[in-house]
């Protein structure tokens, strides 16, 4: 705990270090623009800084600093695909994992407040991540935050408010639809009803919700409209040739949709703390320091109303009975009530049944509430020696991090007694006449913890650094590194660790023909000792042809830039666990065995065999890259191609031994982890941005597209029928039956197990259940008949497209962002749309099959059982998830500068933004909604920024 407030008593440190460079500097605000200029043409990408000028493939950047100045955003990575090409939003390049660094160093994306940071680099080919070594094998995402520059002190302070409104909410059947459709699912199975029709009635007139209740979760009652989040964070920097600074103080709150028990103040707040520190020792040496702390919060009710929203049926129960309906000669029961500690309102008593002795509406108002605590500290330090004394153009670096991250919970459980009513009617009058009580009302008072857990980063680099020009034409650069970082994380009892060495080459010939070479010696001790280390070479070539004679003085061509990589990566990020080389045997489950009467042991069983061949699974890639900027920066392109393959994942092969290798009783099994399946990934992304300035208009459109298809090349598989193979097939592949519209009386009755009239061994079908082909024609409708469907997006949308439009015009910015993903399917296959048994019914069932809509019906018939023929993946309830979202619009007014003349205000921005304001699907109801977790948002927001 002492380790823990020395780093963030650091924070504070630097933060009123940064007042105090305030006070001391006078320099003015002009030379810390240019200096950002100049900054901001650098990139970022492995253990190193590169010009923009100089980059090859498999890498693209973005300036989030230019970007906040106008398209605010709450998320580090929120919509960056609609800004470069190769990240659809949840991988680069089709890739299923990635690293994220910020400031060199593993950590979340989410911890890291937009405001904070200056640049956002993709790192997708396999060349750009080579030095990282096994654990960036899948692509990298560094993130780098604002640092001081010498010149003037800015402090800047932004501050935010909006509002998020709700886009739709499930639609579930009322009580007396629910319970007429109930009725004829009871009687499709062949049962008699359950509910009367003045039961009916009764629940359908809401002539008395109380007594026959119609629980609307997404009711007014109970949510509201919109709710808010607010923000303030103030920036301070500056500096002079010595020192530089920057600090970050920020806070933000934000509430929820709920309006009633202690739900109401439900609420998320975080504070966070980042400064760092840029120290000149003198000419040759240099050093830096950065420390962040973050300080989480959120209060929640207890209950999960959500998933209680989609499965409470309406009728179930009335969650608050007023008191006024009960007996006021019934003193016993009045007693009873008065001696509650849970009258809501002074008006109403918890209700329930016998068999709902607690409900989602009872916990929010009487169960308590919890709250979620996190603090994040981080902190790194570094060196940079200039070496030049000993051979000119040699340099060191050297980074130590330290980072600690713990969360627990807090609440206060209580438990609380419900009253089930008995009613009756009294000259045309509902009255209570009695209650029974269930529970009993405890509050004790103590705070109790769970969910305790804590991290903890360790990371350090280490590297030399050679740079120089033979004849003003041959630029050589070198870099050897040595990196590692490691994870400790409570549960868990092996750490996350990575360590490797690493070298890079690089050289050109007049910034006109580049060679880059890098290799990585990685290490995993999840190998066997004999495989544990590993060389990971990449090579890539780059020509500038605009330099060349043909192109030097063209007026169309600026800037055009041909690569190509090829790359081996080593990694163990596939590996799941430790030891799985090695052989298991064990007792531990052994069957019970003697060899006489009275004597009994249990049998040592081999469960896994070892392979001390086990070695790491290998991405080999190829990629090309073009870049140009065309007609004086009119349109500049940037764009990519890959194809790549996994080869070597680890899994269990059953086909490629004998059968007797592994046996059902007792369980045993010979068989090793090996190096079988492999993987393949091809596709191409593209950034495109066209700039023109028109008289005061300035314009500028970018474009961005990521296409990407995956294949498995190799799989342990034994199909009987070729097209239940997954070799060939998409990773992301959907499987399922082809539905052939719904069984009619005749065709149930014609079912005799022949390939014309197939048998289903899903259950007995009727009339109004799906029908299914029968692909392998042997007459039964089973798994074997089960077909590829479609690409079901799990790494992201195959086609992901980014659009973004900024024009300026005097003193206002219009900016508008679009992202759009096309090719993937998905199944409708939750309890909003799967409904059987006692499910709840929801808007869905209304275009269920009967007879006298059996040529119109969109849903099968509905029943009280489990329905297993009807509810399996089939393209019968497949959905295309192709959408394009109007993702953000904002318009930004900078007051002019002839206003602050003289003022100790330097620049006032203002902004107005929407998020999330538009989908445009085939499937629009579909994508947005959300039905056993909270709503999709759209989020309205007005801000104002002001530098001093």
């Amino acid at each position: 705990m002492k380790y823990i407030q020395i780093r963030f008593i650091l924070c504070v440190m630097l933060a009123f270090t940064s007042v105090g460079f305030v006070e001391a500097q006078t320099s003015t605000h002009n030379e810390t623009d240019s200096l950002n200029g100049a900054k901001n043409s650098l990139v970022q990408v492995a253990y190193r800084k590169v010009l923009q000028s100089d980059l090859l493939g498999g890498v693209s950047v973005v300036n989030f600093e230019d970007l906040m100045k106008k398209n605010y955003n709450t998320y580090s990575l929120d919509n960056m695909q609609g800004y470069v090409g190769g990240w659809n939003g949840n991988s680069l390049w089709g890739m299923d994992s990635y690293l994220v660094l910020i400031d060199g160093v593993p950590r979340d994306a989410n911890n890291v407040d937009p405001t904070e940071i200056d640049q956002i680099t993709f790192l997708k080919g396999a060349s750009a991540v080579v030095l990282y070594g096994s654990r960036a094998a899948k692509g990298a995402v560094l993130i780098t935050t604002k640092r001081g520059t010498s010149g003037g002190n800015v402090i800047n302070v932004r501050a935010n408010t909006g509002f998020f409104v709700s886009k739709s909410y499930p639609k579930y059947l009322g009580s007396a639809e629910y319970m007429t459709l109930y009725n004829e699912a009871r009687a499709n199975d062949g049962l008699s009803p359950l509910y009367s029709a003045q039961d009916i009635y009764n629940y359908g007139s809401g002539s008395n919700p109380y007594r026959y209740p119609n629980v609307d979760f997404y009711s007014s009652d109970y949510l509201k409209k919109a709710y808010n989040r607010s923000e303030a964070i103030a920036e301070i920097s500056g500096g002079n040739n010595r020192a530089r600074y920057y600090t970050n103080i920020g806070y933000y709150s934000q509430g929820d949709l709920f309006k009633f028990g202690q739900a109401k103040d439900n609420n998320t707040n975080r504070l966070n703390v980042r400064g760092n520190i840029d120290f000149d020792i003198n000419d040759f040496i240099k050093t830096y320091v950065n420390a962040n702390a973050t300080f989480y919060n959120t209060r929640s009710a207890k209950g999960d109303y959500w998933n209680s929203a989609a499965t409470l049926r309406p009728n179930r129960l009335s969650p608050l009975v007023p008191l006024s309906y009960l007996d006021k000669n019934d003193a016993t029961d009045w007693t009873m009530i008065n001696n509650s500690a849970n009258i809501i309102n002074g008006s109403y008593f918890l209700g329930g049944t016998q068999a709902d002795m607690t409900n989602v509406f009872a916990d929010t108002y009487a169960a308590g509430y919890k709250k979620w605590t996190s603090r994040q500290f981080q902190f790194d330090t570094g060196l940079d020696i200039d070496l030049r004394r000993t051979l000119k153009g040699l340099s060191f670096k050297g980074m130590f991090a330290v980072d600690y991250a713990t969360a627990y919970t807090l609440s206060y459980d209580n438990t609380y007694a419900i009253y089930a009513p008995t009613w009756a009617n009294y000259n045309g009058a509902d009255v209570i006449n009695s209650l029974t009580k269930y529970n009993k009302d405890q509050q004790s008072g103590n705070q109790n913890v769970s969910g305790s857990t804590d991290k903890q980063t360790l990371a350090f680099s280490a590297q030399f650094d050679y740079k120089t020009t033979i004849n003003n034409v041959h630029n050589i650069a070198a870099t050897l590194v040595a990196a590692g970082f490691q994870q400790t994380q409570s549960g868990t009892y092996h750490k996350t660790s990575n360590a490797n060495l690493g070298i890079q080459l690089t050289y050109d010939y007049m910034k006109k023909y580049y060679v880059d070479f890098g290799v990585a010696g990685v290490h995993s001790a999840k190998l066997p000792s004999n495989n544990r280390e590993a060389l990971s070479p990449s090579l890539t070539l780059g020509w500038k042809l605009n330099k060349e004679g043909f192109l030097a003085k063209s007026s169309v061509v600026d800037d055009l830039t041909l690569s190509a990589s090829g790359s081996i990566l080593n990694t163990d990020l596939d590996i799941s666990d430790y030891y799985m080389y090695a052989s298991n045997i064990t007792q531990a489950n052994g069957a019970w065995w003697g060899w006489y009467d009275g004597a009994s042991e249990q049998s040592t069983n081999v469960l896994r065999g070892a392979n001390p061949d086990l070695t790491y699974v290998k991405r080999k890639e190829l990629s090309v890259n073009a870049k140009a900027s065309l007609w004086k920066n009119l349109v500049t392109v940037d764009a990519s191609y890959f194809t790549n393959t996994m080869n070597g994942l680890v899994i269990i092969p059953t086909t490629i031994y004998p059968s007797y290798f592994s046996i059902g009783y007792p369980n045993t099994s010979f068989l090793p982890n090996t190096n079988f399946n492999n993987n393949s990934r091809s596709g191409f992304d593209l950034k495109m941005n066209f700039n023109k300035r028109i008289g005061k208009l300035d314009f500028s459109l970018g474009l961005a597209a990521t296409y990407y298809k995956t294949k498995a090349t190799k799989r342990d598989e034994n199909y009987q029928y070729a097209y239940q193979n997954r070799t060939g097939r998409p990773l992301d592949a959907l499987w399922g039956l082809q539905c052939l519209g719904f069984y009619s009386k005749d065709e149930v009755a014609a079912i005799d197990g022949t390939s014309a009239h197939p048998r289903s061994t899903f259950g007995a079908v009727k009339a109004g259940d799906l029908k299914y082909a029968d692909t392998n024609h042997d007459g039964v409708i089973d798994e074997k008949d089960e077909v590829y469907l479609g690409r079901g997006g799990w790494y992201g949308a195959p086609l992901t497209t980014g659009v973004n439009l900024t024009v300026k015009y005097n003193n206002f910015t219009f900016f508008v962002l679009g992202t759009g993903g096309f090719g993937a399917k998905a199944m409708k296959n939750s309890t909003y749309y799967w409904v059987y048994g006692e499910g709840k019914y929801s808007e869905v069932v209304r275009g269920r099959w009967t007879e006298a809509t059996s040529a119109t019906a969109t849903y099968p018939r509905l029943t009280t059982l489990s329905g297993t023929n009807n509810f399996r993946n089939s393209d019968f309830w497949l959905y295309s998830t192709n959408r394009f979202d109007l993702a953000k619009v904002q318009m930004t007014y900078d007051f002019p500068k002839k206003m602050l003349k003289d003022f100790f205000i330097h620049d006032i921005s203002a902004y107005i933004s929407g998020s999330g304001l538009l989908t445009m699907a085939p499937n629009r109801k579909i994508l947005e909604l959300n039905t056993t977790s909270a709503p999709q948002n759209r989020f309205y927001n007005v801000g104002v920024k002001v530098m001093f």
